[in-house]
């Protein structure tokens, strides 16, 4: 079993500034912000001023609840990849926290100028099994308001681009990640959740916040040396 970098049984609050635990800083205050903007886009904007985001190809996107497989496993990819990193790997930490927020924050800004909503979640489902009851208990709590840009769909590119740059990953983990991956983001539409004009959203705010986490020291020498 792999010994974790640090030793978080010494962390205090009183020691956040510290060599030792001052990773922790961009975490706590990343998902501070976004909870805390959670908050205020679903509770403060009325659904009634949110516009609907809609394309033709959403209604040729039958619900699947099959899909809500994928579509809850993206919390465990998140919230696993965040304690891996926490606790093996501190430079992807840092990396995907800022991946994650800068997507946070420029979706947050998004739902904030422009209000979003979908109207595509099914009135009544065609089947009543487990995964059903599942989806019901997920539109329970999660409003159909601030979608586009997708996060769901972000934060799993963000993780995919931090294991893609990992060299001691194997390649049929990468491959396995990016089915998955790809998977998460067609779950957000067959259940529902988002148009597909929010995935496609979610791409370019991804790729500036590839741009901005990864440039100076990953894709800038790579280019150069291609040019060399």
């Amino acid at each position: 079993m792999k010994t974790p970098v640090v030793d978080y049984r010494r962390f205090r609050f009183s020691r956040l500034n510290t060599p030792e635990f001052a990773h922790m800083k961009l975490p706590l205050l990343g998902w501070l912000f976004y909870f805390s903007f959670y908050f205020l886009t679903e509770n403060l904007i009325p659904v009634e001023i949110c516009h609907p985001i809609h394309s033709a190809l959403d209604d040729l996107i039958p619900f699947c609840e099959y899909f809500a497989v994928f579509y809850v496993f993206w919390y465990l990819l998140v919230f696993g990849s965040l304690i891996y990193t926490l606790l093996y790997d501190l430079d992807s930490l840092t990396r995907l926290s800022k991946f994650i927020f800068i997507t946070q924050f420029i979706a947050m800004t998004v739902y904030i100028l422009y209000p979003s909503r979908q109207d595509l979640r099914p009135e009544v489902f065609a089947r009543d099994n487990f995964l059903t009851r599942l989806m019901a208990f997920i539109y329970s709590f999660d409003t159909s308001t601030g979608v586009f840009p997708s996060l769901h769909v972000a934060y799993s590119m963000g993780i995919l681009s931090v294991a893609l740059k990992k060299p001691e990953l194997g390649k049929g983990w990468k491959w396995a990640l990016g089915v998955v991956v790809v998977l998460i983001c067609l779950a957000t539409a067959f259940v529902k959740q988002h148009s597909v004009l929010d995935i496609f959203a979610a791409l370019p705010v991804s790729l500036l916040a590839e741009l901005l986490v990864y440039w100076d020291d990953y894709w800038k020498p790579r280019l150069l040396k291609k040019k060399a």
